[in-house]
């Protein structure tokens, strides 16, 4: 006899320590599931009721109660469906990273992860105890396990499942966005699915927690490993699963659109400002508009983040600002629709060097009084910021960050880091697609040679390599951990190469005290780089 399954994915925007507002989702999601798309079954992210990563708030014994008290009050109210959620669980003084398949007031299933991530943005051995075993429940007289995140990616627990007679496996994930992040999710889970013949469920969040995005991609991949459908990315939806069982499980097929890896970094980056400027309060974002390709790219993400009426411009122009920065820069803004002032650095800028005149007497004009105009624009942005209470979005890119092409206290002052982890070359791929949706960015800003304008004629390749070539030394160095020898072997000049690690080496220094931005690369400047400052190896 075939016995139908009808599951819920709930791809949902969750927010890390907001218990009391996620178990309402959770109740709001579970009744709709129930009552409008007569599932039998939803399934809720990894750790849903706490958001992910909670990081020490799980070491606050009243953080512990609250999700306690909230699964609770989740039993209580939501019946005539299974919920499958996730949350910290306390047991014989140890804390487990836990899902619980709950039923009619009832607990059915408790499953505790196995494999705790502790690389990388992970480090959830500092607060979890792994779990020994599997945990097989039956739905509808269908054997259904349950396997964290992690799991999946490593061998064991999927098998354990298999044995203990799952013909199905519901994963719940808090699984950060890279960008091929979900092609490698495909491989591992296919593998698992085929390897020992289980149909795998795949639920995973969407939202952005401070560094990190989280990109949905929830998906049903059958005991073939084909991905049978995909909830898509960076959207909230309640993503039924048909299913129907006989001695084989199949899933309904359903066409599948996966967008190219370019449209879903730009999503990312576009969700990654909005969740932290909304989760965090903020009326809206200023922005120092220069005329390049940086804060053009900026703009054009915080306004299709926040919408123009939240986004505010700055130019803020120099002795040395051309005046096709300066048309390029207000073509911009019109075209964005967003509000601006122009406010010149030049009385300020002045009176610093006259301020500073008696104790540089003696020098030459260099780096310094370059970084003096940078700084001027930071008090006024700060300043505005303060006044106003918007937040400042940084516009430095990855590649200027890893070599210290930036001000201390100046064009790093600032409360997100929009581009943080975005090589340069992939800032221009990235202004042209965005132009591809509608031209916001002057095809000029994109053409034109990168320029700082802080001295006369200035150009980013007076002191860096190209960026073609700077990019593809930093993506060996920072992504593979590639040592100079061997990035040398590959054909990039040795000079240059000891160059950019030694710059690298020494502006360490610069991104700590820098803001936190949309983590993107599988090696990011924020939790998974952890170099000392003070630090002698040289290869």
């Amino acid at each position: 006899m075939t016995k139908n399954l009808c599951v819920v994915l709930a791809q949902l925007n969750l927010t890390v320590g907001d218990i009391k507002g996620n178990l309402e989702k959770h109740i709001e999601a579970a009744l709709k599931a129930r009552d409008e798309l007569k599932a039998d079954l939803i399934v809720f992210p990894e750790l849903s009721l706490i958001g992910y990563p909670a990081e020490d708030l799980l070491l606050r014994p009243n953080f512990i109660q609250e999700v306690t008290d909230s699964l609770a009050i989740l039993k209580q109210k939501v019946t005539g469906i299974y919920c499958l959620v996730g949350h910290p669980h306390s047991q014989g003084g140890n804390l487990f990273n836990a899902c619980s398949l709950i039923y009619n007031g009832e607990t059915k299933g408790l499953y505790f992860k196995q494999h705790l991530p502790n690389y990388g943005v992970f480090d959830e051995r500092r607060y979890f105890t792994p779990g020994e075993t599997a945990c097989v429940v039956n739905i509808k007289d269908i054997p259904i396990g349950l396997v964290i995140c992690e799991d999946l990616w490593t061998e064991g627990p999927a098998l354990q499942a298999k044995v203990a007679g799952a013909q199905i496996i519901l994963s719940p994930n808090a699984s950060p966005f890279e960008a091929d992040k979900h092609e490698r999710r495909v491989l591992a889970l296919s593998k698992q699915a085929r390897d020992h013949q289980v149909a795998i469920l795949y639920t995973n969040q969407v939202c952005g927690q401070d560094e990190l995005v989280f990109d949905g991609g929830s998906m049903a991949i059958d005991a073939q490993g084909e991905v049978c459908q995909l909830a898509g990315f960076f959207n909230q939806t309640l993503f039924p699963i048909h299913i129907s069982a006989n001695k084989d499980i199949s899933i309904e097929k359903a066409s599948i659109h996966v967008p190219s890896q370019l449209e879903r970094i730009y999503q990312a980056l576009v969700m990654g400002v909005k969740d932290y400027v909304n989760k965090n309060g903020f009326p809206g974002v200023l922005i120092g508009v220069s005329g390049g390709i940086d804060s053009a790219l900026t703009l054009a993400i915080a306004v299709d983040a926040l919408g123009k009426d939240r986004v505010h411009a700055v130019m803020m122009p120099s002795r040395y600002t051309a005046d096709i920065s300066l048309e390029d820069g207000l073509a911009l803004i019109q075209n964005a629709g967003v509000s601006y002032e122009t406010i010149s650095i030049e009385p300020s800028y002045k009176e610093f060097l006259a301020t500073l005149a008696s104790s540089f007497k003696d020098k030459k004009i260099d780096v310094t009084e370059e970084n003096i105009q940078a700084r001027c624009r930071a008090v006024i942005l700060m300043a505005l910021s303060n006044k106003f209470g918007h937040l400042v979005l940084t516009t430095g890119n990855r590649s200027e960050l890893a070599v210290g092409y930036c001000t201390l206290y100046g064009d790093m002052a600032g409360g997100y880091a929009v581009l943080k982890d975005i090589p340069k070359t992939l800032v221009y791929e990235l202004a042209q697609y965005r132009n591809q949706l509608n031209p916001l960015i002057p095809e000029r800003t994109i053409e034109r040679p990168p320029t700082a304008e802080l001295a006369p004629n200035q150009k980013d390749q007076d002191s860096l390599p190209p960026y073609p070539i700077l990019d593809k030394i930093l993506y060996a160095y920072l992504n593979q951990r590639s040592g100079i020898e061997e990035i040398i072997a590959k054909g990039f000049d040795k000079e240059t190469v000891v160059k950019i690690v030694n710059l690298i080496r020494r502006n360490e220094y610069k991104r700590r005290q820098g803001a936190i931005g949309t983590h993107i690369n599988h090696t990011s400047f924020g939790k998974d780089w952890r170099y000392p400052i003070t630090n002698g190896f040289k290869g």
